[in-house]
């Protein structure tokens, strides 16, 4: 199938903008810790990529606006509507996931 640039950001974006609905409205139990040890990414990760792919167009965005963006809400009010407190195992594979995945000096 061939289709203009127009056409597939659209519909990349619409996926994205499915993903964030999912993550967001259909999934906020999902842990931020558990999507990062299985996938190595996270909704964190969705919004630096937001914030990056903004920045890199000259649009200031700073990380706490991308994370509104992603989360639909402050990020604060989101942790403390969906977080819970990790054990000591997935708080160490979180460390070599994020390190692998992000960068040691990305936090």
């Amino acid at each position: 199938m061939t289709q203009d640039d127009q056409t597939r950001i659209e519909l990349e974006a619409a996926a994205f903008r499915t993903l964030i609905h999912h993550l967001m409205e259909k999934r906020p139990d999902v842990q931020n810790i558990d999507m990062m040890n299985l996938t190595g990414f996270c909704r964190n990760c969705l919004s630096r990529w937001y914030q990056e792919a903004a920045n890199a167009r000259g649009i200031e965005m700073g990380k706490d606006e991308a994370r509104e963006i992603v989360y639909g809400m402050p990020y604060g009010q989101w942790v403390a509507q969906n977080q819970t407190e990790a054990d000591a195992a997935k708080k160490a594979a979180f460390a070599e996931a994020f390190a692998k995945n992000v960068g040691p000096d990305q936090g």
